[in-house]
């Protein structure tokens, strides 16, 4: 004990940005409960407990409906829940809903499904631990957990977070791309009526050879030198 007094000691003179991190431990031992809130706190991160796996999820927001098909994928959350959990520490081995029970609720919500959750057990049974890991589960720490356990919290939760920083800024730029779209005006076709086309004027050049050449068909039906018939010798005029 003296040397876990020593080490929550060190780390509560290191604090840093974990505080902006909030942590939701579920364990049926109050023993386990208390320590586990202890150690997360002296690693400045914000702790809410709870001693079931349906408390947890009525604080994360979801319902659970008894009488629903088991089969068919748990419910999404509502809107009750005010502060944002960055990650789910739970025991495994409890009665009722086992932490492996609420694993799989956390991943089968479409909204809560990025949350990292951690399985802690007293047990060290390989297949527990596979099953776990295989179902979505970021750690499986043995109990009981320490403050070196703790230190690879941060990364997972900090994935998530840029994750859906990213998701949040794609979703904002989706919205405005749509409300632009919304906002240009609609080009209507125009009613007024289009002005008659005229025939363009002719260059003056053209004109010019145009007018010539009446000219020359006249001057040619009037020349002198045409045959003129005569009737008995005597000339007659056309």
């Amino acid at each position: 004990m003296v040397i876990l007094d020593l080490e929550l000691d060190a780390m509560a003179i290191t604090g840093d940005s974990r505080s902006q991190f909030h942590v939701l431990a579920v364990d049926d031992s109050l023993i386990d409960r208390k320590l586990i809130e202890r150690l997360l706190k002296t690693s400045s991160y914000q702790v809410t407990t709870v001693d079931s796996g349906s408390k947890a999820l009525k604080f994360l927001g979801l319902q659970e409906d008894e009488q629903s098909n088991p089969d068919t994928p748990f419910g999404s959350p509502n809107n009750h829940q005010e502060v944002e959990v960055n990650l789910i520490i739970t025991d495994y081995c409890m009665p009722g809903m086992t932490g492996y029970d609420l694993l799989k609720k956390v991943k089968e919500s479409s909204s809560l499904r990025n949350i990292p959750v951690v399985i802690m057990s007293s047990e060290n049974v390989p297949s527990r631990i596979t099953r776990c890991l295989e179902e979505g589960a970021e750690e499986f720490f043995l109990k009981p957990v320490r403050l070196s356990d703790l230190n690879r919290l941060k990364p997972h939760m900090m994935k998530t977070k840029i994750k859906n920083q990213k998701q949040e800024e794609q979703e904002l730029e989706i919205s405005e791309i749509q409300s632009d779209e919304q906002q240009q005006p609609v080009q209507l076709p125009s009613s007024q009526p289009q002005p008659e086309s005229q025939p363009q004027p002719q260059p003056p050049a053209l004109l010019l050879q145009h007018n010539n050449n009446k000219r020359k068909a006249l001057e040619e039906g009037l020349s002198p030198d045409r045959t003129r018939p005569r009737y008995n010798g005597i000339p007659t005029m056309v």
